[in-house]
């Protein structure tokens, strides 16, 4: 059974992230790029699966540009057996990219698809559920623990409410949670062996996937900056500090 593992290039979590002057996007100027951290433990469960062998195959796609190569050959050195880029220099949205990974996996036919929940930068969490809806595969989301045998998977899932066990036919869709496990760092000689692995590139037009955008940004800025606290004498002054300069009770 093989394993599919879509990742996604994302500013490094430990990079402040900048505006750009006109607010048209965020300045990537010689910014620190990391494979989001969810991704992580996506590519970890699958390489998991493989050492326990339920899996046979770990295969990482990336949408975007050429760049992208530095995070799937990551996801390589972190134990995936080859990879797939779809190289596009369009900042695509979160349906084309399910569409891009519906073709290729009709292409690979994979038993499993594990998503990481969200990506750190779009902060979406839409493309694993849109993926599931466009190949009608069952799926678990925000799955804290996963369970493969005898052509079934249980998923435990994190819910508002707790925790929801469902039980799933293959092949399905799952999106970890930060519980599901703590990936394993790249060592130097797999970061080696990853440079001589398969790394396939190919494009939407030769997938036959229309990647249009259907909406359009007009404005990025950062959030306001947050004023400095104060000290209240009585229950009424706060009382009135909330309901006249803050306005959030009546």
């Amino acid at each position: 059974m093989k394993v599919l593992v879509p990742v996604k290039r994302v500013v490094d979590a430990n990079v402040k992230v900048r505006v750009k002057p006109d607010g048209t996007g965020i300045d990537l100027t010689n910014v620190k790029m990391a494979v989001n951290p969810f991704c992580e433990i996506a590519i970890e469960e699958a390489v998991r699966l493989v050492e326990a062998g339920i899996a046979e195959e770990v295969i990482a796609v990336s949408v975007g540009g050429t760049a992208c190569q530095e995070q799937l050959r990551t996801c390589l050195a972190l134990g995936a057996d080859r990879a797939i880029l779809v190289e596009t220099d369009g900042d695509l949205q979160p349906l084309a990219i399910a569409k891009i990974l519906q073709a290729v996996y009709e292409q690979e036919t994979p038993g499993i698809v594990i998503f990481g929940k969200q990506s750190i930068d779009g902060d979406n969490g839409q493309t694993g559920q849109m993926f599931a809806a466009l190949t009608g595969l069952a799926q678990g989301t925000f799955a804290s623990e996963l369970t493969v045998a005898d052509g079934r998977a249980q998923v435990v899932r994190e819910v508002d409410g707790g925790l929801q066990t469902v039980s799933l036919s293959l092949p399905i869709v799952v999106t970890t949670d930060l519980r599901l496990n703590e990936p394993r760092y790249a060592s130097l000689p797999n970061i080696m062996k990853a440079r001589k692995k398969p790394l396939d590139v190919t494009t939407p037009d030769a997938l036959g996937v229309d990647v249009a955008p259907r909406f359009e940004v007009l404005n990025v800025e950062p959030p306001p900056g947050r004023s400095a606290g104060v000290v209240v004498e009585s229950v009424d002054e706060l009382v009135e500090k909330l309901k006249n300069e803050a306005k959030v009770i009546e």
